[in-house]
């Protein structure tokens, strides 16, 4: 084509054809390239945003988000200037080879471009699935990217240079430890979230409790070198991700699926008032329903003991005799086997732990038959409300320390 212009020019009796005529050709390139420009940016990119603006479908806005049809766009009018100048520069070797690699990093960087923004795509469809809940989705997409563009500029500069992209990376064993510096954190952090996703030992939205990085909280978001935990005061903590691996952490998942949350809790019980049942407060007792049954087998069973022994019942030193924390412990295993909240087919059991200075600790230790943190901490105090205020009927008092009040009634009493 560029031959055929001169021609014509050198036919009208111009001089300096072979400039004119390349000049002229260059400028039908590029008004060619404004032209497809202006269309695919000004019309096609305008109607396609208009039809995902009203699609209720979330992949028509994704691809939008993700700027995969700009890109492409792009990509495109790379690939049409470098046809045009493979078409109408071939007879120009220099302007040639300078604007055909021009066309090519142009593609090469678009093509780059595209793979991000599929990347991205897909992590958007995605984020909602089982797949992003059970892989660390958005750290694996990042690594991607950085290979993808590692490999790329690589081919850059081979392109720049002329050489084999062989040659280059044969030459980068060299760098390799340099390399391995500069990307310590993320070659860790790919790494590790290869661990956590391949032992299962972290997904999204999990509770992650690490008392060494102060997070206490759901997890939020697993990237290629940090870990995001959003704490239940709404302050977020970055963890680095290999961090997880090195270190020891907790993972409350376990408890969550379980549909149960533990309560272990004790009450302190003064040994003081700890003693025998007499009559008055066994025939108390036996009027609520869930100690009647218990009650009478007992007393039987006690009666019939206490008959083979055949000794003085009258000091309490001799036979056997119900007490009242026995009772009231053998009580509150039966109501919480009753209680609604309670789940019944996980650990249920009211038990004795050692006894010290704050009196005989009583440890209740249930499950929930729910995980909700609101609704767990609820029933926990329902619970304890209950326990406290049943206390007196079974002659118990709670230990606790001499308070300030204690101390001054202490003072009046001896002053009168």
């Amino acid at each position: 084509m560029q031959h055929l212009i001169a021609n014509r020019l050198a036919e009208a009796g111009l001089s300096y054809t072979h400039i004119l005529a390349l000049g002229i050709v260059i400028a039908i390139i590029f008004a060619i390239s404004l032209l497809t420009h202006a269309i695919l940016h000004r019309a096609i990119l305008p109607l396609l945003r208009r039809y995902t603006e009203k699609s209720s479908r979330q992949w028509p806005k994704a691809l939008i988000n993700s700027r995969l049809f700009s890109r492409s766009v792009w990509l495109m009018q790379g690939v049409l200037f470098k046809l045009q100048t493979e078409l109408f520069l071939h007879d120009s070797a220099q302007i040639y080879a300078a604007l055909l690699i021009f066309a090519q990093l142009w593609m090469m960087v678009f093509a780059l471009l595209m793979l991000f923004s599929l990347l991205d795509l897909l992590q958007q469809l995605s984020a909602n699935s089982m797949l992003a809940q059970q892989l660390p989705l958005r750290g694996i997409i990042q690594s991607v990217k950085l290979i993808a563009a590692i490999l790329m500029v690589i081919m850059i500069i081979s392109l720049l240079l002329g050489k084999s992209p062989g040659v280059l990376i044969t030459g980068l064993g060299a760098m390799t430890a340099v390399l391995m510096l500069v990307f310590k954190d993320p070659i860790l952090g790919l790494v590790a979230g290869i661990q956590l996703a391949a032992n299962n030992m972290l997904k999204m939205n999990d509770w992650l409790e690490m008392p060494k990085y102060g997070a206490d909280g759901a997890v939020i978001d697993i990237s290629l070198t940090t870990v995001k935990v959003r704490n239940w005061d709404n302050t977020i903590v970055t963890i680095p991700a290999y961090a997880l691996i090195s270190d020891s952490f907790k993972n409350w998942r376990g408890m969550s699926e379980s549909g149960g949350r533990r309560i272990k809790r004790s009450i302190h019980i003064d040994t003081t008032s700890i003693g025998f049942l007499d009559d008055a407060m066994m025939q108390q007792l036996k009027s609520a329903h869930l100690l009647a049954p218990y009650l009478d087998s007992k007393s039987e069973e006690v009666a019939a003991w206490n008959a083979q022994l055949g000794c003085d019942l009258d000091s309490p030193l001799n036979g056997r005799r119900l007490t009242n924390i026995g009772t009231f412990r053998v009580w509150l295993q039966s109501w919480l086997e009753q209680h609604p909240r309670i789940h019944q087919e996980m650990t249920l059991m009211v038990r004795q732990l050692a006894p010290g200075e704050n009196g005989l600790p009583l440890e209740v230790y249930v499950f929930t038959n729910t995980t909700v943190w609101k609704e767990y901490e609820n029933i926990q105090a329902d619970i304890f409300d209950h326990i406290y205020a049943v206390l007196p009927t079974f002659g118990l008092r709670v230990h606790q320390s001499p308070t300030g009040n204690d101390m001054r009634q202490i003072g009046v009493r001896t002053r009168h």
